[in-house]
């Protein structure tokens, strides 16, 4: 029998009572401590915000490389704006990943607009809306999962600084079976809420060693944890090991589009391990973490 990330239903706890949204946090918990990751179905998201999404991401990228360096802002560390092809790499792979990504960020900072596809830019900021109202929703079901408040989260991440990704792998039928689509990494957030991708290749590292497939779907959510999650329940909530591989034949051929929605809270957040093994984690801010990490993954 093959392995699988374990599949939960959000309706559960985004619809359910108080019972029902206990089970559904029991159950995101030991998913979190076994694989790190969860597919969730019955998310709400709006099916066609995410068609939108991914048909103006198609058509952005498919700009020159100068119309699309229009989107660029220099000295964000990648933070938002577009990021050129083989610019980012895994932290410990000197090899740059096969992949160029725009980011969406909070409405204070001056989005990039887009002339040629205008609805790129409005498509995007109405996702990350949605996602992050639904972060927050799945972040009370983390609190509760740990015996904290529900509401534990919700200051320190209203107004983070989260970051919708949205990504495109081009066509790479000359490269090396093992060139990286994206090299083996952790997130670097609290979770990532992926909204399916256009074609398979994401692959999850268990703790037996084994890597684990996770089906493209466009309708599912796959959510994991990332770092700076790991790092405040002390290695309770694993930020699991994940990749995205070269396809094999034919399909290197086909462009792979990707959204990621990455959750940051604020800079001054703590992230001291309130459980867990505190002695094999460090005290920082969220802020502290985020610029070593950037540091590391070649952003700034």
């Amino acid at each position: 029998m093959s392995k699988a990330i374990p599949v939960l239903n959000a309706s559960a706890f985004l619809a359910g009572d108080q019972a029902t949204q206990m089970q559904f946090a029991r159950d995101l918990r030991t998913a979190f401590e076994t694989y790190g990751f969860v597919t969730l179905e019955g998310h709400g998201l709006d099916e066609a915000h995410i068609h939108e999404a991914y048909t103006s991401a198609e058509q952005f990228f498919g700009l020159t490389e100068e119309q699309k360096k229009t989107a660029s802002i220099a000295g964000v560390g990648g933070n938002f704006g577009y990021t050129p092809f083989g610019q980012e790499h895994a932290k410990d792979d000197a090899r740059a990943d096969l992949k160029e990504f725009y980011h969406f960020a909070q409405t204070r900072y001056t989005q990039p607009e887009c002339a040629e596809v205008p609805a790129f830019v409005t498509s995007g900021r109405r996702l990350y809306a949605e996602l992050e109202g639904l972060a927050a929703r799945l972040m009370e079901a983390v609190a509760l999962s740990l015996d904290l408040d529900r509401q534990y989260f919700a200051e320190h991440v209203k107004g983070g600084n989260s970051i919708l990704r949205v990504l495109h792998y081009p066509p790479a039928p000359d490269a090396p079976d093992d060139a990286p689509r994206a090299g083996s990494h952790e997130d670097i957030n609290l979770i990532t809420l992926l909204v399916g991708s256009s074609a398979d290749g994401l692959e999850v590292l268990d703790k037996e060693g084994d890597w684990i497939p996770v089906q493209a779907h466009a309708r599912n959510l796959t959510v994991n944890v990332g770092d700076m999650l790991q790092n405040l329940t002390g290695g309770v909530l694993r930020s699991t090991t994940h990749r995205v591989v070269l396809p094999p034949g034919p399909q290197r051929n086909q462009s792979r589009y990707s959204l990621p929605f990455f959750l940051h809270p604020t800079g001054p957040m703590p992230l001291n391990p309130i459980m867990g093994d505190a002695s094999a984690y460090p005290e920082w801010t969220a802020a502290e973490f985020l610029d070593h990490r950037l540091k590391e993954i070649g952003l700034k």
